[in-house]
């Protein structure tokens, strides 16, 4: 694993002043690499009748739809607001200063539906979170939360399901 969490580039001071950003596109941009991260996060659900994959605007498509496909499953979109046409359930949720909402097609999860969650990068965990609220309110079985890299220092996996949290990559 060492060498994808290599190919991923810091950006310091990005977004702001004391941050130091973990550059996925770096890793996304190298087919053999790209590749090999999707296979990886997909060999462990393979078998695990997974009935969609929910990706998380907007790297989440990247992974999701990617998982979807090797999974043979269908994929759901989380996005901000005003961006699905259809009718919406709403989640809004805390940050750090501030509030954010996201939504989801009411349609787009059946109660018992096996759900895979799939974002690029787990924080700290108030997004997911407010994902993970919205797919078991609308009756989805949450499988797993999976994510390509996870930064450990932030405790975002304290504020998911305990034993429902997958990162192949830790910083």
């Amino acid at each position: 694993m060492e060498d994808l969490k290599n190919i991923i580039r810091d950006v310091p001071d990005f977004p702001k002043k004391g941050i130091i950003f973990k550059d996925i596109t770096t890793l996304l941009q190298d087919a053999k690499s790209y590749q090999r991260m999707i296979d990886l996060l997909s060999h462990r659900y393979v078998g695990q009748g997974i009935n969609k994959v929910v990706g998380v605007e907007a790297r989440g498509f990247i992974i999701g739809s990617a998982l979807a496909y090797k999974l043979g499953a269908g994929i759901v979109l989380v996005r901000k607001p005003g961006k699905l046409p259809s009718e919406t359930f709403s989640k809004t949720y805390d940050l750090e200063y501030g509030t954010d909402t996201l939504e989801i097609h009411k349609d787009a999860i059946k109660p018992g539906e096996r759900i895979l969650i799939a974002d690029d990068l787990l924080a700290t965990g108030g997004t997911m979170e407010a994902v993970v609220d919205m797919v078991t309110s609308m009756g989805g079985e949450i499988v797993e939360c999976c994510f390509m890299a996870e930064l450990d220092f932030l405790n975002g996996r304290k504020k998911l399901p305990e034993g429902k949290v997958f990162s192949l990559l830790n910083f």
